[in-house]
């Protein structure tokens, strides 16, 4: 089973090369046509008139190696098939297309085949009468020991480096000494929570759940380590630990989405990062981003580069490349104070041993189905149902616990909890519950019995939720529970109307309101409401009070 979109394997990489020309802002990427079988992408306005800075390597790392070829970075990239490297003709056929009399640099990363096809294209291109060095770049620091550190992201700042001594016209023994001194000033630890999947590969899930593989590498291979812990905080913390210079040095930080990381997550990591007491002499923030990516590994890595002035300068230069951002300035978070609004319903607390029951149990139900409802929500929406609930449960429960209800009131019981609602429970859920504890707190305000009230909120509820019963919502079982008691039935005829109605919602087939109205009827088949669910529950563990 594959986890890629492509037309034939052994075209992915050279369609995936010619959509990243198609893409490029800057319109200053063209392939080199030297053979089919060898994949060099250069930049359209090369004239031969500084040091060429060449790189590359294995395909699936993208947008490494060409999303870095342009102005003040790379000159061109030699691209290999997925993870293996290109051959020794394709790097050979680059350098003496690109190499000028200001000659060549090569950056390449520490992995065997790289060495060797970069190392013997450089020793045939000498042998020509061409000026070629070559940087080899270990900046992983998993294996402290290793004689051979493997090249991960910090390869990217070897370029940046390079790329800015070269565009200003420094010769190539310059250039490669900034490289090479660029290459010893940087430390990159990677961490993963699964492994990345080849294209038509069978990939295990090699990491066991609620765990991180440390030190792992950018193609697949097994990290160091297996930490027990999905906590960003303590994650964060152990990379740190091996990369940072110590002695608040002034340093810059890369974070590397490794593919398969969220936005949200890459920003709660890098929230971690910079607020770690070891980051404190971090000068600059590069990314979050993916930058050398793993194909799709759920992963994210982590690069400090020790600063120099020449180092301050290269990484702030601009560039006219696809994949590289900005350097940022870190400073300081400095929210905006205001004042809260007071509450539209002042009140005061007050005891009730009775209502204090009742709060506490619907509370208690709606936690402990949290998992349940998000699994059902999973199926049929987006997934944070029981969330939602267990948000709001818990405030309310917190409060509840401080004495700070007025659970003698039950108008104004009603009404905070309406208030709280809204602020604490997310999506259009707290909204609905909100509307529907707001208007049956005025409607018992104004003389109405408990049940009637309740009924008064639904049908605001409905009014500007646009919900029916029928829809396939929490009100099928909202509904005929209310209209249970308002009959004057007990609250076990309730809660059998309610569980009635949320069974009958599984087979419903295509929901009219809510997310599950974006699926089609044969996804809904069979799996009840999660709303519904949660409306039954409650009523169900009520009875028993």
């Amino acid at each position: 089973m594959t986890r890629f979109v492509m037309n034939k394997k052994d075209e992915l990489v050279d369609n995936a090369l010619d959509g990243m020309i198609y893409a490029s802002p800057w319109r200053n990427l063209v392939r080199l046509q030297v053979d089919p079988h060898i994949r060099i992408v250069m930049r359209r306005d090369w004239k031969k008139q500084q040091v060429a800075l060449i790189s590359g390597g294995g395909s699936g790392h993208e947008p490494a190696h060409v999303g870095f070829i342009g102005k003040g970075m790379l000159t061109a990239a030699v691209c290999g098939d997925v993870f293996a490297s290109p051959s020794v003709d394709a790097v050979y056929n680059a350098i003496i297309n690109l190499t000028g009399d200001a000659g060549c640099l090569l950056i390449v990363k520490n992995y065997t085949g790289d060495r060797l096809n970069f190392g013997l294209a450089a020793e045939k291109a000498r042998n020509a009468g061409f000026s070629v060095n070559m940087v080899i770049v270990g900046d992983d620091v998993a294996l402290p020991d290793n004689p051979q550190p493997r090249g991960v992201a910090g390869t990217l700042l070897v370029h940046k480096v390079a790329g800015f001594v070269a565009e200003r016209g420094d010769d190539l023994a310059a250039v490669t000494e900034a490289a090479e001194t660029a290459s010893r000033a940087i430390a990159s630890m990677g961490v993963a929570l699964s492994s990345c999947h080849l294209p038509d590969e069978q990939t295990g899930q090699r990491v066991p759940d609620g765990s991180v593989e440390m030190g792992l590498g950018i193609h697949g291979e097994p990290g160091v380590d297996v930490m027990p812990t999905q906590n960003s905080q303590q994650i964060v913390q152990h990379l740190l630990e091996k990369v940072m210079p110590g002695k608040d040095q002034p340093c810059a930080l890369l974070v590397n989405n490794l593919g398969g990381m969220s936005a949200l997550e890459m920003s709660l990591v890098t929230r971690d990062l910079i607020e770690s007491p070891l980051s404190r002499g971090s000068r600059y923030l590069i990314g979050p981003a993916p930058l050398m990516t793993a194909l799709d590994m759920k992963g994210f890595s982590v690069t400090c580069m020790t600063l120099t002035p020449l180092f301050e300068a290269a990484i702030c230069a601009p560039v006219e490349v696809t994949g590289w951002v900005p350097a940022v300035e870190i400073t300081s978070r400095q929210p905006v104070n205001a004042t809260r609004e007071t509450t539209a319903h002042p009140v005061q607390p007050s005891e009730n041993p009775a209502v204090a029951a009742f709060v506490n149990r619907i509370c208690e139900t709606l936690i402990a189905s949290e998992s349940e409802l998000n699994k059902l929500d999973a199926q049929v929406g987006d997934g944070d149902t029981g969330s939602t609930f267990a948000a709001g449960a818990r405030q309310i429960q917190r409060e509840c616990a401080d004495n700070q209800l007025p659970l003698n009131v039950l108008p104004d019981l009603l009404a905070v909890t309406g208030e709280r609602l809204a602020t604490v429970m997310g999506g259009s859920s707290g909204v609905l519950m909100a509307i529907f504890f707001t208007a049956a707190a005025q409607h018992l305000s104004e003389g109405d019995v408990l049940p009637v009230a309740l009924q008064q909120g639904l049908e605001k509820m409905k009014q500007y939720g646009g919900a029916k019963p029928g829809d396939r919502t929490l009100i099928d079982a909202l509904q005929p529970a209310i209209e249970a008691l308002v009959a004057g039935k007990s609250l076990a005829a309730a809660a059998d109307a309610a569980q009635q109605g949320s069974d009958a919602t599984a087979s419903m087939g295509k929901a009219k309101a809510g997310r599950s109205s974006y699926l089609n009827s044969a996804n809904l088949n069979g799996v009840p409401d999660p709303g519904a669910v949660a409306v039954a529950s409650v009523f169900a563990a009520l009875q028993t009070l």
